[in-house]
């Protein structure tokens, strides 16, 4: 039908020049057909399906700036941590008839400011998932663009959070009906929001439970952060751990296990998050599980109101529960173990919080 060269795409000149009208009236037609008499539009739209035209959705929402488009950016797209977010967030925005661009800062805040630089003219909002950005930056962000974040508060960003210190609550009082008195926490990243809450969280309960607790750190979110942490665990070792997320918790146990430290036999692990894997580990890791998909769900719709006109009601962040999760690797502390020396020895060096009348 047409003489053009396959590799070519048609062009909004093209169905112009086959339906015998002017190019100004196809796109009224696909932007704006109200305008444009009923049998002309019906004839340009056949024109255009037999050419094989498509309509390019970001060149037609430049006059109006709707482009039907968000955009996530998640801090590690290799973290698995992301995977039920994602599908959460997907969810929503296809139930709303929007198109989600996925972004990864790969743990930078500077790439993540870029990303959003190149991205923000072409979507009408924004979820940042676990950003490591500083508030500043988030606050500029929010300026321009409907934007909600995860895993953090701001004071003037609307933002969906799990209850951290409900979950590590539970996680020290887990440990501590099981005998452990001194408890190690592998911190994540310095940048991270939910770190610094996670740490709190747990001086608190050791100061409320009479436990003794300790911060190593900070590691990188990964695997390979988990196994470096286990290296300053075997020189000051305790009897429970408590890790920033899953990940790290799975490294920490691979890498301990070589050492021939046996979990949770000499040493009790518990990780955050609940991601797939945790169940799939041997021992199977006992975690903080966090409601990833509902988190997703939750920010998108909430991105889409504010789209759509509405206006933050409060300051206070929408907290999702948390749970703590018990499957193998956490067991009630062994006074006479093969190796003594483990779980005993005071760590010089590393942030400790003491409550009072503990050991």
């Amino acid at each position: 039908m047409s003489d053009e060269a396959p590799h070519r795409a048609p062009t909004i000149y093209d169905v112009a020049k086959a339906a015998g009208v002017a190019a100004s009236t196809v796109s009224r037609t696909f932007a704006r057909p109200g305008r444009v008499n009923a049998a002309t539009a019906e004839r340009i739209r056949q024109t255009a399906a037999e050419l094989g035209y498509r309509v390019n959705p970001i060149a037609q929402a430049l006059p109006t700036g709707r482009t039907s488009m968000i955009a996530v950016v998640v801090s590690d797209l290799a973290n698995p941590f992301h995977n039920e977010i994602l599908r959460g967030a997907q969810s929503a925005v296809a139930e709303a008839g929007y198109t989600m661009l996925l972004a990864d800062a790969q743990e930078s805040g500077s790439r993540e400011r870029e990303v959003l630089e190149r991205t923000m003219s072409t979507v009408e909002g924004i979820v940042l998932a676990t950003s490591r950005m500083p508030d500043s930056a988030i606050r500029m962000i929010a300026k321009q663009r409907p934007t909600v974040v995860l895993n953090r508060t701001l004071a003037d960003v609307p933002s969906v959070v799990t209850d951290n210190p409900r979950g590590m609550r539970r996680a020290a009082e887990h440990l501590g009906e099981l005998g452990h008195e001194r408890i190690t926490y592998v911190a994540g990243p310095e940048a991270s929001w939910a770190d610094g809450t996670r740490w709190r969280a747990l001086r608190e309960a050791g100061l409320a439970l009479e436990l003794q607790v300790r911060r190593i750190g900070p590691y990188e979110p990964t695997v390979a952060g988990g196994a470096r942490a286990a290296a300053e665990l075997l020189k000051h070792p305790t009897s429970a751990v408590i890790a920033y997320n899953d990940m790290m918790a799975i490294g920490l146990i691979r890498a301990l296990t070589t050492d021939g430290v046996r979990i949770p036999q000499d040493v009790s692990v518990i990780g955050f998050d609940n991601i797939f894997a945790a169940d799939l580990v041997t021992p199977a890791l006992t975690t903080v599980a966090a409601p990833l998909a509902a988190m997703g769900t939750t920010a998108v719709r909430n991105l889409l109101a504010m789209i759509r006109g509405a206006r933050l009601q409060t300051a206070e962040p929408v907290s999702l529960p948390s749970r703590l999760v018990v499957r193998a690797s956490t067991a009630h502390r062994r006074r006479n173990r093969t190796s003594p020396a483990w779980g005993t020895t005071k760590a010089p060096g590393a942030e400790v919080s003491t409550a009072a009348g503990s050991r």
